[in-house]
């Protein structure tokens, strides 16, 4: 295992992490600077008392800031509990890699992001069993920026979004969702492709932080012994603690490995302790079986039905970044149980092994190695003018609780889903670049979710001072979903696939059927297709997008959506697809098209059109006085164009009317949608609010602008 690479070290090493004791009893805030701009993140460190209660439960340790701002207000932030980690780019079997780091110990942290400017003052509060602390004011200045503040429901028209500064945002994008070490896109690689995005005018991005084992996965049942989609870890009731679990070793040669699902890092030239502790019923030995010893250490038991501590100590190489799963296997007539497994630095530090505890609880739970990754792309993200939707809760965790509202099962799943929302509003509301909070990746939209979404809404309306949009998905269309007074952004998926032909025909086709539903469902929401793609009837790709360079289907929903009077374009799924082919440049062209819309006027309605050339769609927007409008020749969808591998048309002779435009002479720009480019002006007169003109030649589709004449 050779470094490729150690390009970029972008951990956050600033003393602002490193613990500082605290006096008994007493508490302590200290910010990063003493001066934020409006709309940054201002980052604070918490000096506290020593705690056994569990700090992701605010049950058992509150902590939160509350900031008095010059105007008077007192808001409350709740604060985190979160560990630092040094990133570096390393390499391993010719694949670049992120190696993320512990750095010191967890500590209680916030962050604010004041609204206003001036002299803001803050004070830190602590609760538990043994009472409240508060401490010391600390002051800080807010000085004017030109940030444009959070994303929210257009005020003039709740269609559509707008940033705090009333400006409209138009969201152009796609999904980036699944992002680790184990995927094909990586922390280090995401961050490129939103430097990619932003040069091409892309700024909305779905990211998942549920995923399990295979991405980030903030709670999650992550475990060094088993996973998700197989799940059978060798799991046993310990032999003197039946309120416990350890690893069982039930035969002659069975082993386990501890194989966490991230890779741990590892230092090199470094000095480790693995330690635990073994038991062993019968005429039996265990070997740890570990790279660094030579055949293996064996570990000596004396006593039978009596636990017994082992450590190994090992010194990493020179180019060794990364931990080899130690493997355990037991030899000889009985059984073993293996317990407490921990790897740490020898001369001490964070737990390296943590998902080797059998005993770690699922729900309540924070990783904090994918807290740190939210961390990065949240920061990524505002550098690039980018805005995540993150899609924060993990289905599989919750759904099996949430069938009956009236039970004691619906009752935890709600108290510990706020628990959740709770860490993430601490962790990363305060950054601008989260455009809004999904619940879950397609739910059963058969659920009874009411309540769940009331009583979760009820709560962030309470804890985030933000207003960050709320939404969710289900895996099939959820009306119910979509009219909730406590969700702010309506949201359907939908894959086209070879069944869907007899109902719609194309990409293009499907986009607009499932846009308009979502218009009717929720006339005075902004609403999107949170997932959108082709797909086979497994909802995989099709043999022709594996083996195709053309990414028609991707050209065509994008340009159907954002004349559809949606809130963003459709939000592809393939971007493993798009980035292999590097297709970032189909985003340009629509991102200057759209650059004029009055989003949020009130004043956009779909426009009224009609083609002499029948076989042509137009679909667009319109004003009183103005239009945006694409114009689409079917023969150029992706079934036409790459399934059949017919080849379109050159559309000569089309002629389009206008209708409902105020009377005038108006200037026609016609666009080239691939090459960003205006091809050729015109001028047309409406009279009687009717606009007819000649349409240049094109093939597959071209877009047109309609505006008075100065």
């Amino acid at each position: 295992m050779k470094p490729i690479a150690i390009s970029v070290v972008l951990a956050v090493l600033a003393s602002m992490f490193v613990p500082v004791p605290a006096r008994a009893r007493s508490i302590e805030l200290m910010p990063e600077t003493n001066s934020v701009g409006v709309y940054e993140t201002l980052h604070f460190r918490i000096a506290s008392p020593e705690t056994k209660s569990n700090p992701f439960d605010p049950d058992e340790v509150n902590v939160e800031v509350e900031f008095k701002t010059p105007s008077g207000s007192i808001l409350r932030r709740p604060a985190f509990y979160g560990q630092q980690f040094e990133l570096v780019r390393a390499g391993q079997q010719g694949r670049d890699k992120d190696w993320c780091y512990p750095v010191g110990v967890a500590c209680w942290q916030a962050r604010f992001a004041p609204t206003e400017p001036g002299v803001h003052e803050a004070k830190a509060r602590w609760r538990d069993s043994e009472g409240a602390i508060v401490s010391g004011a600390v002051r800080f200045d807010c000085r004017p920026s030109g940030r444009r503040g959070f994303l929210r429901v257009s005020r003039l028209d709740p269609r559509f979004m707008e940033f705090s500064s009333g400006e409209a945002f138009f969201g152009i994008g796609q999904n980036l969702a699944f992002i680790g070490n184990q995927q094909y896109v990586t922390l280090s690689r995401a961050e490129e492709i939103f430097g990619r995005l932003r040069s091409n005018g892309a700024n909305y991005l779905r990211i998942w932080t549920g995923c399990e084992d295979w991405a980030i996965g903030i709670e999650a049942r992550k475990s060094a012994w088993g996973r998700s989609w197989s799940w059978n870890p060798p799991f046993d009731v310990c032999p003197d603690n039946p309120d416990r679990r350890c690893i069982l070793l039930g035969r002659d040669g069975a082993t386990v490995r501890a194989d966490s699902s991230h890779q741990v890092a590892l230092r090199p030239n470094t000095d480790y302790v693995l330690g635990g502790k073994v038991m062993i019923d019968g005429d039996a030995a265990v070997f740890l079986i570990e790279p660094h010893a030579n055949g293996g250490t064996r570990l000596e038991v004396k006593t039978a039905r009596t636990w017994t501590p082992f450590t190994h100590t090992f010194k990493t190489r020179l180019n060794e970044f990364w931990l080899i799963p130690p493997t355990f296997k037991l030899q000889g007539n009985g059984k073993a149980w293996l317990d407490r497994l921990s790897l740490t630095e020898a001369g001490g530090g964070p737990e390296l092994l943590w998902e080797a505890d059998a005993n770690r609880p699922v729900r309540g739970s924070y990783n904090q190695l994918d807290c740190f990754i939210v961390d990065e792309l949240v920061e990524a993200a505002d550098r690039n003018g980018i805005y995540l939707q993150l899609c924060l809760l993990t289905r599989d965790l919750y759904m099996k609780d949430l069938k009956n509202p009236a039970s004691a099962d619906y009752d935890r799943a709600i108290a510990d889903a706020k628990k959740f929302m709770r860490y993430a509003v601490a962790r990363w509301s305060s950054a601008t670049s989260v455009a809004a909070w999904e619940y879950w990746n397609e739910l059963d939209p058969g659920l009874p979710t009411d309540r769940f979404y009331t009583e979760l809404g009820q709560y962030l309306e309470e804890i985030d001072v933000y207003h960050h949009l709320r939404t969710t998905s289900t895996w099939g269309p959820s009306a119910k979903d979509c009219k909730h007074p406590k969700l702010d952004l309506a949201d359907t998926h939908f894959y086209l696939r070879p069944s869907d032909q007899p109902r719609l025909k194309d990409e293009v086709e499907a986009v607009l059927d499932r846009t308009g539903w979502l218009r009717e469902q929720a006339p005075n929401k902004p609403s999107h297709l949170g997932e959108f793609g082709i797909a086979n009837e497994k909802w995989q790709p099709t043999a022709e997008m594996q083996s195709s360079k053309m990414t028609v289907d991707f050209h065509n929903a994008l340009w159907a959506s954002a004349m559809s009077g949606s809130a963003t374009t459709a939000l592809f799924w393939w971007w493993d697809r798009l980035d292999r082919l590097n297709h970032y440049g189909e985003y340009g062209p629509l991102s200057r098209f759209v650059a004029d819309v009055p989003w949020t006027t009130g004043a956009l309605e779909s426009a009224v059109t009609a083609g002499v050339n029948r076989d042509i769609r137009i679909v667009g927007l319109r004003t009183r006085n103005r239009a945006w409008l694409w114009l689409f020749h079917p023969s150029a969808s992706w079934g036409n164009r790459v399934v059949d591998g017919r080849v379109p048309p050159n559309v000569s002779d089309a002629m389009i009317t206008v209708s409902q435009l105020a009377d005038g002479t108006y200037e026609l720009q016609w666009f080239d949608t691939r090459q960003g480019r205006v091809i050729r002006t015109d001028k047309a007169p409406s009279r009687n609010g009717t606009l007819q003109c000649e349409v240049p030649a094109f093939t597959a589709d071209i877009a047109v602008k309609v505006a008075p004449c100065d």
